[in-house]
């Protein structure tokens, strides 16, 4: 019997060290997999082809979240939600032949067909991208194996498994690929390119799987831009598009107004909303700095912050240009806006108690219950319905399409629940001047916040661009496009974004 013992339990022990020395060996042979597709990737995930007058390098890493970045320097980056998986693709235009722009400039049907075969470049491009990254990551693995593994059948097993982890993530990549992404690209860069690179929403109606068109347009804008160097090209206005400008909280900060003026000309703005606190205290010295309002060429609507007196009030509408709404209605660029006023006015937060012109006990619910009577009382429908505190803004779902708001130095767009047979969105600006002083205090500058309102020929929302420049003293832009549901039917579908509740600080 103690034989028989002594023999089970040898045999038990070479069991489980035959089980061991296997699973040691597929770690081994995993590690090192990985390892040669890491070393694969960085190696021969990398490129170059023309596509049109440029020559473009394209290069793959390994990242969680997808997505495309072209970079066209020294103009800025365009990053795309082109597809999902570990795959992030770089696309950087690295050079530009003269010559060939030239031709492309002067020859209309020219620029056409770059416009038509750039597309197909692209497409082969990536496919010899894609092959080129297959081989380099199973080489890589292969050879790995052949110098640690020493074994044919591991190297063979390597190489297998090196081409299933590089073909899935590939595969991911391709099977999630959204052409219609580009209709809704985040430019960073700086702010007088962005107009050339993101284009203009006056076209957010057409068909988003059309992205040759959307290539043909950047084919032809860098390249004149490269060509001319003196000028950007920047769309013109389409004759049923209305676009607006939305600012708030401007809390006295003269770098606004620079940046607005900018915008103005560079995106051909119709007329500029002003949700209010452009100033700090009300007071008589800061009446000087709405001057700056007549400077700005294009109508300009505004209602009265919590920060902001009916001193400041008058001071805005005395500029020749201006429009100021208390429970009041204007039409401005065919658009039809209503607008009322913050029942408080408290500049100094550390008193709780109102300042000398508090005229009226009305809450700042009650203002937007206020101006929803005001509007459902027309015989036209308002396009547009304004206040300063979000909090007024929940009265006024299903009186108007879209309300504007501020106060919360926060940028937050939030669609309301249908009601009355309509759907209200809710759009919170940022805080245009930075939050004024205080957007000093952090270690970094708040950014500079306001928001492009791309309007269709009924006047309804169809897209906006938020543009976030980077603080007093600095002038990188950041830029996103969101398309709404209001576009027009697209044969495409377009991703939607979540809703975001819209908060309400004490402090502001």
């Amino acid at each position: 019997m103690p034989v028989l013992r002594r023999t089970a339990t040898g045999a038990s022990r070479v069991v489980r060290s035959r089980w061991s020395k296997r699973i040691v060996a597929a770690a081994a042979l995993v590690t090192v997999t990985v390892v040669g597709v890491t070393v694969g990737v960085l190696l021969g995930a990398r490129g170059e082809s023309d596509v049109g007058p440029f020559r473009v390098a394209f290069h793959l890493t390994l990242g969680t979240e997808g997505g495309t970045e072209v970079a066209v320097p020294p103009l800025g980056s365009l990053f795309v939600d082109s597809h999902d998986g570990p795959a992030q693709l770089t696309v950087r235009l690295d050079s530009l032949d003269q010559r060939r722009t030239e031709a492309l400039i002067n020859d209309p049907a020219a620029l056409a067909q770059a416009g038509d075969t750039a597309p197909q470049d692209l497409r082969d491009a990536l496919v010899r991208l894609g092959l080129r990254t297959l081989g380099a990551s199973v080489l890589v693995s292969m050879l790995l194996a052949a110098v640690t593994l020493r074994s044919v059948r591991r190297v063979a097993w390597s190489g297998g498994l090196a081409l299933l982890i590089t073909g899935s993530t590939l595969g991911v990549a391709a099977g999630t690929l959204r052409p219609q992404a580009l209709a809704e690209p985040r430019y960073e860069g700086l702010l007088a390119n962005a107009p050339a690179l993101i284009g203009d929403a006056q076209r957010i109606a057409d068909d988003y799987g059309r992205y040759a068109e959307q290539l043909q347009r950047l084919v032809g804008n860098v390249g004149k831009l490269y060509a001319t160097v003196s000028s950007l090209p920047i769309y013109q206005a389409s004759p049923d598009t209305t676009r607006l400008l939305h600012v708030s909280d401007l809390h006295l900060n003269p770098a606004a107004w620079p940046v607005i003026q900018t915008v103005i000309e560079q995106y051909d703005i119709d007329a500029v909303i002003d949700t209010g606190d452009i100033t700090d205290w009300g007071s008589e010295p800061e009446t000087n700095y709405v001057s700056m309002i007549s400077q700005l060429d294009v109508p300009y609507v505004y209602i009265r912050g919590n920060h902001d007196s009916p001193r400041t009030a008058a001071a805005v509408a005395s500029q020749p240009n201006a429009v100021v709404l208390d429970n009041s209605v204007t039409v401005v660029a065919g658009v039809t806006i209503a607008g009322i006023a913050d029942p408080r006015f408290t500049p100094d937060k550390r008193d709780a108690a109102s300042g000398p012109w508090d005229e009226s006990p009305t809450t700042v619910e009650g203002t937007g219950e206020l101006l929803a009577t005001t509007i459902r009382a027309l015989d036209t429908p308002v396009d547009i319905a304004l206040v300063h505190d979000p909090a007024a803004a929940p009265a006024l779902n299903g009186a108007a399409p879209l309300v504007l708001a501020g106060h919360t130095h926060r940028r937050e767009v939030t669609v309301l629940p249908p009601t009355d047979g309509m759907t209200t969105r809710l759009a919170v600006q940022g805080s245009t001047g930075g939050a004024g002083l205080r957007g000093l205090e952090g270690d970094e500058p708040t950014p500079l916040a306001m928001s492009v309102l791309y309007l269709g020929p009924d006047q309804q929302l169809q897209a906006y661009d938020d543009i976030r420049v980077g603080g007093t003293g600095t002038a990188q832009v950041s830029l996103d496009r969101t398309v709404t549901d209001e576009a027009p039917p697209i044969s495409a579908a377009v991703p939607s974004t979540a809703p975001t509740p819209v908060g309400r600080p004490s402090d502001r």
